[in-house]
């Protein structure tokens, strides 16, 4: 993995603490993009049972850690921008995060651990500058490219 000097940590609750399905969820919708180190188990802490990892999502190096009972919510405050090529990866992502999340507005979703992800084409700056692209936006949940075309 890369030494990025400064590496986001991401504090998620699990059942039991168990970093390992929070791994397996990111890795089936991220696939080759997705590498994990080894799982450091750090045991009962006030929060229960600990676990912590090292992953690389797209070539950037993230801390995940996992605890057994809620202290810290994840919130709108942070969120994680995918730049998408196409229709088909926005909808690739946002439909593996809303099956066991939430849809939000203007192509904002949070997955099933709490996390908020921007799901947006990767031209968001050249649709935003055709005519009604802003009331287009407020309308939508998921970006539909077409909708700024017509």
């Amino acid at each position: 993995m890369n030494n990025n000097k400064i590496v986001p940590c991401i504090w998620m609750t699990t059942d039991g603490g168990q970093l390992s399905n929070v791994i397996a969820y990111y890795k089936n919708v991220f696939d080759n993009n997705f590498q994990s180190g080894h799982i450091i188990l750090l045991g009962q802490t006030p929060s229960g049972n600990t676990e912590m990892c090292e992953v690389e999502i797209f070539g950037h190096k993230y801390s995940l850690m996992s605890t057994e009972s809620e202290h810290h919510l994840l919130n709108d405050a942070v969120s994680f921008m995918i730049n998408c090529d196409d229709q088909k990866e926005i909808d690739h992502f946002w439909n593996y995060f809303t099956q066991d999340g939430k849809e939000s507005q203007c192509g904002w979703c949070i997955d099933k651990y709490g996390l908020r992800w921007q799901i947006i084409p990767e031209n968001l700056s050249e649709l935003m500058s055709k005519p009604n692209s802003w009331e287009i936006m407020m309308k939508q949940k998921k970006i539909i490219i077409e909708e700024y075309l017509q």
